[in-house]
């Protein structure tokens, strides 16, 4: 039986993975009250009592409770604050050939934002092929629902009215060009030049698309290249399945991003033509994009078979 406390259990990503975790039989969970949270002691033995400590936690508070957990306790953490530490190992399975068994064998592993897993896992094996310049800058637009906001955000939005809601239907964000996202997104896709990362925010609960747009002047390649080099690398993933080029799921042309909520599933979409090209990912913020990365993350750390309560 692995013991298992998350630190930050009553936000919203804490309680996704509770949800995921709290009937298993092979995890016993530690639950603090309300009161017990805000005691500084009381979250230092259960962080020391457990086999494995998942943080979903603010950046500052992340670092403290590492701290606070010593040196026997493994961390999966799920905050910005350690991705792209070299002393972490970061939580994307389907990253590399290698990425599983970094995973199992790791004291501190950082579970992976949500924007960033649909980058890297379409721009990475591009730039492993050779198909496009590590130095070629490259540019992201990605829409996601208002629960990657977090609480505020999520009860911010349920409260509009008809007005307010049809007024905020969609905000473009983290408009310096500086969204905490980024150092991850150029770290391990391994492309030299800071992308240009444009997101979206819009009124509805989960659900995301990340869109790189690309002439095929920028690659060394065809379409049908990139189309074959991306099927080929993730033929064998449970969770990441590319769909055939042009393959729309809507009658009318238009993409649903809740297609995958409620799921681990990743995919990954090829548009365009000759001379220009779109590539998409379409994953739940919630799911694979935080809560169910965690889930698989664990799994991996404990020896398991990755979708297990998935």
């Amino acid at each position: 039986m692995t013991v298992v406390f998350i630190d930050g259990q009553a936000g919203t990503t804490g309680l996704q993975i509770t949800e995921r975790l709290q009937s298993r039989s092979d995890i016993d969970m530690i639950y603090l009250s309300n009161e017990e949270r805000k005691d500084l002691s009381r979250r230092q033995e259960s962080l020391q009592a457990a086999d494995i400590a998942i943080l979903c936690l603010p950046d500052d508070a992340a670092r403290e409770a590492v701290t606070l957990a010593g040196r026997d306790t493994r961390i999966l953490d799920a905050s910005t604050a350690h991705r792209v530490d070299p002393a972490w190992t970061y939580g994307l399975p389907e990253m590399n050939s290698g990425q599983r068994e970094h995973i199992k064998s790791a004291q501190y592993v950082s579970n992976p934002g949500c924007y960033p897993q649909g980058f890297i896992l379409m721009i990475r094996p591009l730039i492993e092929a050779g198909l496009l310049d590590p130095g070629m800058p490259l540019r992201c637009n990605a829409l996601s629902g208002y629960s990657g906001g977090g609480r505020q955000m999520i009860e911010s939005r349920q409260a509009f009215d008809a007005d307010q809601a049809d007024k905020m239907n969609s905000q473009v964000y983290a408009l310096t060009l500086q969204h905490k996202h980024v150092p991850e997104m150029q770290t391990y896709s391994t492309t030299k030049t800071r992308p240009i990362f444009s997101p979206t925010v819009a009124h509805y609960y989960k659900g995301m698309l990340v869109q790189i747009p690309l002439f095929t002047s920028e690659l060394n390649a065809s379409p049908h290249a990139v189309h074959e080099c991306l099927s080929e690398r993730y033929e064998d993933e449970t969770f990441v399945n590319v769909l055939q080029k042009g393959q729309e799921a809507e009658p009318t042309g238009n993409l649903d991003p809740t297609r995958c909520n409620d799921s681990n599933r990743l995919e990954i979409m090829m548009f365009g033509n000759d001379e220009q090209m779109l590539l998409i990912a379409r994953y739940d913020n919630l799911g694979k994009g935080a809560a169910g990365a965690a889930v698989q993350n664990l799994n991996i750390m404990l020896g398991l078979a990755e979708a297990t309560g998935l």
